[in-house]
């Protein structure tokens, strides 16, 4: 992080005062959810396009069958992984997915949890962008969240709240918000942690499409 002028000391205010309401009012969420690092990571694939209480059941069976590791997940048949991750949606092409990401898994880093961690961020994220159906989203969830990386999650409701509050433009894209975390806020783990899972929360619980801007803990703040 750059040492910021007098317009980046402001955008850092706020950016905390942002984090210092959402945290007030959630307090910690204990996100992301997960029995271990690759459960994490298997989850940021499976949650592409649906709600989490979906991917809950994914997960619970894949699971009960004892195929929460990359060994399990690459010596099953495709169609048989579609058939079992079928309540997190799109399943067939999930599982083409979760093949892809454990192939990649198994070749770069022998299946080892820990040593894909080693690796550094650029490093990481440029060959985790390389695997078919992993985008910025699922790259960085994954960085984040199972990798333990300095890295912020930008995601629509992230999109939404700052929009809704000028603090970006309709020509904003992945990276620029990313960016604006990224450049105000110092690389810490826990804060990009925690800041993510306090955004979503309020996206799906006050700022939605139909916005309950006056319930939202966020209401102090000059909305547009």
């Amino acid at each position: 992080m750059t040492k910021p002028g007098k317009a980046g000391r402001g955008r850092r205010k706020e950016l905390l005062k942002i984090y210092e309401l959402l945290n007030g009012y959630f307090g910690d969420l204990h996100w992301w959810p997960a029995d271990g690092p690759f459960e994490v990571m298997v989850g940021a694939i499976l949650t592409q396009n649906t709600a989490w209480t979906n991917v809950e059941k994914a997960i619970h069976a894949l699971r009960e069958r004892r195929l929460l590791s990359p060994v399990a997940l690459s010596s099953i048949p495709e169609d048989e992984l579609a058939r079992i991750i079928r309540p997190s949606g799109y399943y067939h092409l999930k599982a083409k997915r979760l093949k892809a990401f454990v192939r990649f898994m198994m070749m770069a880093y022998s299946g080892n949890v820990e040593t894909m961690k080693a690796e550094k961020l650029p490093r990481l994220r440029d060959t985790l962008l390389g695997v078919k159906g992993i985008g910025p989203e699922t790259a960085d969830s994954i960085l984040l969240y199972a990798c333990e990386k300095p890295i912020f999650v930008s995601d629509a409701y992230t999109r939404r709240i700052l929009l809704r509050h000028g603090m970006i433009g309709h020509d904003a894209d992945y990276h620029s918000i990313q960016a604006l975390f990224m450049d105000h806020l110092p690389p810490d783990v826990a804060l990009f942690n925690r800041y993510h899972a306090l955004i979503v929360n309020t996206g799906k619980t006050f700022c939605r499409r139909t916005a309950e801007c006056t319930a939202c803990p966020l209401a102090i703040l000059q909305a547009v």
